[in-house]
């Protein structure tokens, strides 16, 4: 029998935050051979809602008629603009304390939460959201614990995630709960993702920010850098690319990014290691992935992975590789 699965939209919502989980969950439709999930949009009225895009969606259910449903399985509520004039309206506040009570899954994606925290739906439990507004959830829901830096997590039975696109690595999880991660890895696949995301992962790659804070020829030598790790990328080299001598891009790095050329490309390189420890299924094969990502041995890149990540590869790859417990068990997302 299908699960029911309703996305709560109002004037001014995220598209995406609405759009990305219900593509996967559509997506599973098509690909399970089976009608695996009814799908609902829900808003104050059926009808036209404009998103913070200016794209119109079409709501088929009023949030005051979800009574009439079919039990529920799992409702998520869109964050976007628009969402702080929700928060005070008492009667839709009242309606995610009713369901609250009902549904299997609650859940928000990104400014989202601030629905959940005004309806008092996420006192005493941890929330997470968009890191831009962490802060103020914080501030103005003292009694919430706000992890700012997780993709999505679950706290007694309430979910909740970070920004835009981690609202499809909530989806993609939650739909790897209710049937496999087989599944779950045909939608990545189907929808061109690059990687499912357990919602322990940061919001931010370091690396990456590195890279953002970067600007003129440092910026285009970074661009090359990451478009090829696996490269020898000698300083001599590095330093010839734009046209600077070795002691002068020395600097560069120092002066932009406080590191080292040497030190970039080993933090850049265990970046590309770490992702393959979650894509792989096996044990970490760590002697051949040190030498693909020029990390030396497996030792080395044990002492790596204590270093940056506090823990070994082994059991990085045991908590967050496919099949893991933080990203096949409900009760640990």
């Amino acid at each position: 029998m299908p699960r029911t699965l309703a996305i709560l939209a109002y004037p001014g919502c995220q598209l995406l935050d609405i759009s990305g989980p219900w593509q996967v969950f559509a997506t599973a439709n098509e690909l399970g051979g089976d009608s695996l999930y009814t799908l609902h949009l829900i808003a104050a009225q059926p009808g036209p809602v404009v998103s913070n895009s200016g794209l119109t969606l079409q709501a088929d259910i009023a949030w005051g008629a979800l009574a009439t449903l079919e039990p529920i399985d799992t409702l998520l509520v869109a964050g976007g603009r628009g969402v702080m004039a929700q928060c005070q309206d008492t009667t839709l506040l009242e309606v995610l304390r009713q369901q609250s009570g009902t549904v299997r899954r609650l859940g928000s994606v990104c400014s989202g939460a601030f629905l959940l925290a005004a309806a008092g739906l996420l006192n005493g439990r941890q929330a997470t959201t968009h890191w831009r507004h962490c802060q103020q959830l914080a501030n103005d829901y003292p009694d919430i614990d706000v992890q700012g830096d997780a993709l999505y997590l679950e706290s007694g039975g309430i979910y909740s995630s970070a920004g835009v696109t981690a609202g499809i690595d909530l989806a993609l999880a939650l739909l790897e709960n209710d049937h496999g991660s087989d599944l779950a890895g045909q939608v990545a696949r189907e929808l061109v993702l690059f990687l499912r995301r357990p919602g322990g992962q940061s919001q931010f790659s370091e690396i990456l920010a590195s890279q953002n804070r970067a600007t003129g020829s440092l910026r285009r030598l970074l661009d090359r850098l990451h478009a090829d790790p696996g490269r020898p990328h000698r300083l001599g080299e590095m330093a010839d690319y734009i046209s600077v001598s070795p002691r002068h891009l020395s600097r560069l790095f120092r002066r932009q990014l406080d590191t080292t050329p040497g030190a970039y490309l080993t933090r850049l390189r265990l970046e590309q290691a770490r992702l393959s420890l979650i894509e792989n299924h096996g044990p970490p094969p760590l002697e051949r992935l040190a030498r693909q990502w020029r990390l030396g041995g497996a030792e080395q890149l044990r002492r790596l992975f204590l270093r940056h990540y506090g823990v070994s590869p082994r059991q990085y790859h045991q908590r967050f590789g496919p099949g893991s417990a933080s990203t096949a068990r409900d009760d640990s997302i």
